[in-house]
C-alpha cells in the first residue's frame, strides 16, 4: 500500500517544492526542517534556471583543467584542507566518474531530465498562486577581452545545451554594460530556454506560505537520524520524535548522514559557493543574469538588489566562511566598475553534489517507504520544480515523465565504486 503521509525532511527549494507537490496531490505532509533559511544553498545563489547545463561537471575535460583553475592561483575552484578527509574518497569516485562512457551517460540522464525544468517551474509557480516568481527568459555569458571571447565562444559551439539555445550578442546587445561597468565586454551570447526566478528565498517564502495554506505541517528541528518498522520514524535534535508512513530525504548536503543510516552509501559532499549582495547599486533591470565567464562569476539583479556569486569549495557543509572569497568577488566587480556597496551581505552555502553530478532521486530499494531527492550539485534551483513532480509520482505510484534510473542512489555501492 503507498503511503498516504509524508516527513519531507529538508526545506530549501528542493524540499520546499516536494512538500507542496505532495500535500496538493492528497498527501499529508510534515515538512522537518532546521529553520535557518541562509543555511540552505537555497538563499543565496544566483537565481538562474539553468536549463543549458546538460554536461556533468564529472569529466576528462574538468581534469585536464583542473590545475589551471585552483584558488591559489586566481581560479574559482578551491578545497578546505582541514576537511580532507571528506573531499579526498570523494575525489576518487569523481576520477572514476569522468570516465567517457560514464560522462556521456551522465549527459544523457541531465539532458532528459532538464529538458522539463524550466516548464516544471512554470507550473510550481502557478501552483504556488504566485506566477511572477519566475522572470524573463534567458541570460548571457559575456567576455572582456578578444581572446577570452574567442575561446569562450569556441567551448560553447562545441558544447551541449539541451533544449536551451544561444545566438552571438552584437554592439547593440552589449552596448548597455557599459553605463552600469567601466566598458563594455567584447563579445557575448545570449540564451533562450532559460530563466531567472525573481529571488530565490522570495520563490522559497511563495512555495512555503502555500504550503501551509494547503494544511501542510512545518516542524523547525534537525532530524538526527531516520527508522523504520511499521511506519518511518525521524528522530530529532533534542529528543523528540515525528512519525509518518513515508519520507522523503531532500536534505541537501546534510542528506549524506541520513542516507547511510538506512544503510546505503550516499557520497555526498558539500560544494560551498560563495555571494556578496548590494541593495545600492547601478545595475539596469533590462540586462539579463550575465555570467562574466573568464571571471568565473555572475551577476544578477534581485527585487533585493544586485548579487554577485562564484567559487567552488569542498569541505564541511557547516564550516565558517573564507573572508578571502568574498574580498575576491568584490574586488572583481570593482575592477569591472559595477557599482556596489562597501560592507555587502556576505553568504556562503553548501551545494550538495554527488561525485557523477547526478542527483539522487529515488525510492530506497531496501525500504520502499523512504524516497530521496539530493545531490542536485549547481542544479538544485533549476531541478527544484522537475524533482517535486518526479518525487510526487513516485508517491503516487504512477510513472514519472523520465527515466529515474541514472540517479538511483544504488548506483553507488558500499566500497566506492559504480554499480551498472
Amino acid at each position: 500500500m503507498q503511503p498516504r503521509s509524508y516527513l519531507v525532511i529538508g526545506g530549501g527549494l528542493v524540499g520546499a517544492a516536494s512538500a507542496l507537490r505532495l500535500q496538493a496531490a492528497g498527501f499529508a505532509v510534515t515538512l522537518i526542517d532546521p529553520g535557518d533559511p541562509r543555511r540552505a544553498a537555497s538563499f543565496g545563489n544566483i537565481g538562474h534556471i539553468a536549463a543549458e547545463q546538460v554536461s556533468p561537471l564529472a569529466s576528462r575535460e574538468s581534469l585536464r583543467t583542473f590545475p589551471g583553475r585552483l584558488f591559489g592561483l586566481g581560479g574559482p575552484l578551491d578545497f578546505r584542507w582541514r576537511d580532507a578527509g571528506l573531499w579526498g574518497p570523494w575525489a576518487l569516485r569523481f576520477i572514476a566518474a569522468s570516465d567517457p562512457a560514464r560522462h556521456a551517460r551522465g549527459q544523457a540522464a541531465l539532458t532528459a531530465i532538464l529538458a522539463h525544468a524550466l516548464p516544471a517551474w512554470r507550473r510550481l509557480a502557478n501552483l504556488s498562486g504566485a506566477p511572477g516568481i519566475v522572470g524573463r527568459d534567458g541570460h548571457a555569458v559575456v567576455w572582456m577581452s578578444e581572446p577570452a571571447a574567442e575561446a569562450g565562444l569556441r567551448g560553447w559551439e562545441q558544447s551541449p545545451t539541451g533544449s536551451a539555445a544561444f545566438q552571438p550578442m552584437g554592439p547593440h546587445d552589449l552596448a548597455p554594460y557599459a553605463a552600469v561597468m567601466t566598458r563594455a565586454p567584447v563579445a557575448g551570447i545570449r540564451f533562450s530556454g532559460t530563466a531567472q526566478v525573481s529571488e530565490p528565498q522570495a520563490a522559497r517564502d511563495a512555495l512555503m506560505t502555500a504550503f501551509t495554506a494547503r494544511g501542510g505541517e512545518v516542524v523547525h528541528a534537525r532530524v538526527d537520524r531516520l527508522s523504520g518498522g511499521d511506519r518511518v520514524t525521524a528522530c530529532l535534535d533534542g529528543g523528540g520524535l515525528r512519525e509518518a508512513e513515508g519520507a522523503l530525504v531532500a536534505a541537501g548536503a546534510w542528506a549524506g548522514r541520513l542516507i547511510r543510516s538506512l544503510g546505503v552509501a550516499a557520497p555526498v559532499i558539500a560544494e560551498r559557493g560563495y555571494s556578496v549582495q548590494s541593495a545600492e547599486h547601478g545595475w539596469d533591470e533590462t540586462l539579463p543574469p550575465t555570467v562574466f565567464e573568464e571571471h568565473a562569476m555572475v551577476v544578477s539583479r534581485f527585487t533585493s538588489g544586485l548579487r554577485a556569486s562564484s567559487f567552488v569549495e569542498f569541505g564541511a557543509p557547516d564550516a565558517p566562511g573564507d573572508p578571502r572569497k568574498w574580498r575576491a568577488l568584490e574586488r572583481r566587480l570593482s575592477d569591472l566598475g559595477v557599482r556596489f556597496s562597501p560592507e555587502p551581505d556576505r553568504w556562503v552555502g553548501p551545494r550538495p553534489t554527488l561525485p557523477d553530478y547526478l542527483p539522487a532521486i529515488g525510492r530506497l530499494e531496501r525500504d520502499p517507504r523512504i524516497l530521496y531527492a539530493f545531490g542536485h550539485q549547481h542544479l538544485g534551483l533549476t531541478m527544484a520544480a522537475i524533482t517535486a513532480e518526479l518525487a510526487t509520482a513516485l508517491a503516487e505510484g504512477v510513472e514519472p515523465v523520465t527515466d529515474l534510473t541514472p540517479f538511483r542512489i544504488e548506483r553507488f555501492d558500499r566500497v566506492g565504486a559504480f554499480r551498472h
